[in-house]
């Protein structure tokens, strides 16, 4: 059973500045939550129950998050406010939390590669940090990867959503192999290709499994733009290689929630704001009066 899971958080958010100037991207709030949050309850909800964050420069308030904050339990009890202890319930998760720093920004490939240390000869999740599957992650994506993982004999396997043709410039891109259903097997991975090059309109969906071969292909990954190592390349190299590469496709109530700019940002929030079950029906009044 894969229990482990890699989830970089090492980004500087620039997309996002001024907000995220002082404070990571992954801990904005969405609805009663910070991103990251989600990330993590959807990984435990799949059986993962080690989790290793690739932080960076000014990602101390992650860590703190996820501690067990004994004083402020104390104070909650000693105040009469127990029924919030239960929004302290993710700290008391049973989950290891551990940290290791990205000491350069060189990429997605190369934060994943900063794991290798720990994670050594075992498979593994990658769940990016500053993307939520599903509506308050109710999501058991990663679930269905671990299992398909294990009983295809898989390298690597992959998830992906699809997107509107002209959005294909933007993502990693599957090119299948064969008939694509629910589940298929992929071909190759191509990085941003443009719309004419496109082989299909299935986009990479922030979550992976990988066998520790990944980090033999990441290693010898060249930079690319920017001099960054990207892991969509270190993929690529497998794929020719022969290694067995699975994509899943996203259930239609799976949507991902990218949480890459401003706008996205907005969209999310409000759209958890709105299905909050105690002050949900009320802003949707709310936006209405202002929307008339």
């Amino acid at each position: 059973m894969i229990d482990l899971a890699l989830v970089p958080v090492a980004g500087w958010g620039t997309r996002m500045l001024p907000a995220t100037k002082s404070q990571p991207k992954e801990m904005l709030p969405v609805g009663r939550k910070p991103i990251v949050q989600y990330v993590v309850e959807e990984l435990v909800k799949s059986g993962i129950r080690q989790v290793l964050f690739i932080t960076g420069q000014g990602k101390t308030s992650i860590e703190n998050h996820f501690d067990i904050d004994a004083p402020l339990i104390t104070y909650l009890r000693e105040t009469g406010r127990e029924e919030q202890l239960q929004e302290l319930q993710f700290e008391r998760e049973d989950v290891e939390y551990f940290y290791t720093r990205q000491r350069r920004q060189l990429g997605l490939g190369h934060a994943v590669l900063c794991g290798k240390a720990m994670i050594g000869a075992h498979p593994f999740v990658v769940a990016l940090g500053d993307s939520i599957i599903g509506l308050n992650a109710e999501s058991d994506i990663v679930s269905r990867m671990t299992s398909i993982f294990e009983r295809e004999k898989a390298d690597i396997v992959v998830c992906f959503e699809e997107v509107p043709s002209e959005e294909v410039v933007h993502y990693g891109i599957a090119k299948p192999k064969g008939t694509v259903g629910e589940i298929f097997e992929l071909a190759d991975l191509i990085e941003k290709p443009s719309v004419a090059d496109a082989p299909s309109r299935l986009a990479v969906a922030a979550r992976y499994v990988f066998s520790p071969v990944i980090f033999d292909a990441l290693a010898e990954t060249k930079p690319g733009k920017g001099g960054e190592i990207q892991l969509t390349d270190a993929i690529h190299i497998l794929l020719k290689r022969g290694h067995k590469g699975i994509g899943v496709k996203l259930a239609d109530h799976e949507r991902r929630f990218d949480i890459g700019n401003f706008e996205s940002y907005f969209q999310a929030f409000v759209e958890f704001a709105l299905a909050d079950p105690q002050y949900g029906a009320a802003l949707h009044e709310h936006v209405r009066r202002l929307l008339n």
